[in-house]
């Protein structure tokens, strides 16, 4: 059982999400739909997990994320929003949210993302990675990952997720030889030495997170 905090500017959400919540025997031990009262209430009730909303009332879940994490270090915080944006998604997990789901989720993912999290894991709802990459592949001409092309980026966002040379030429129709050529040219315009020091760069550009797995 985990101890749940609710951040939602709907009551009717919040009252959803407590039968939700409660039914897969968790405890919902504090909410509210101002970001002000959340930040008061969180690091003194100490919840395992904070859902939170990016949408609300005249106030972003963001900032509640720039605030708080650095603070709890023994808390989760899982983005449960409708907004869909790439950019969304990477600033939240630059910020230090563990999960980000979509709402119109079936219930059972919001409970997945509960117990990933307070396992240790990153959790990404369905759709949600793929926001993640987009941004990545859009990365601004004037960022160090502007550096590269399309494709290239393309590649970087499945290598810093763990993929194979063959993993990622099957799924880009290309040949592993091809995609190990494209790896090396990555490397040399990013200058980095090799995969784990790709992969601490795009953490450091926020494109990923620490606790990626």
């Amino acid at each position: 059982m985990s101890d749940i905090y609710l951040v939602d500017d709907h009551a009717l959400m919040r009252d959803g999400l407590r039968v939700v919540l409660e039914h897969g025997g968790h405890r919902v031990v504090g909410e509210t739909g101002d970001v002000g009262q959340a930040l008061v209430d969180i690091p003194r009730l100490t919840p395992s997990v904070v859902l939170v909303d990016l949408s609300l009332d005249h106030r972003s879940g963001l900032e509640l994320l720039e605030q708080l994490p650095a603070r709890t270090p023994f808390t989760r915080y899982i983005v449960l929003t409708m907004l869909a944006q790439p950019g969304h998604v990477v600033e939240a997990l630059r910020l230090g949210a563990s999960g980000y789901v979509l709402k119109g989720s079936p219930a059972s993912e919001v409970l997945n993302a509960v117990q990933r999290v307070c396992q240790g894991h990153r959790h990404l709802g369905p759709g949600v990675q793929e926001l993640a990459d987009r941004a990545l592949t859009a990365a601004p001409a004037g960022g160090l990952f502007g550096l590269l092309s399309s494709r290239e980026r393309q590649i970087v966002a499945l290598v810093v997720r763990g993929r194979s040379s063959a993993a990622i030429g099957e799924l880009l129709h290309l040949s592993p030889k091809t995609v190990d050529t494209y790896r090396s040219r990555i490397m040399t315009k990013l200058e980095v030495p090799d995969v784990p020091a790709l992969v601490r760069l795009a953490i450091r550009e926020g494109l990923i997170s620490a606790d990626e797995d």
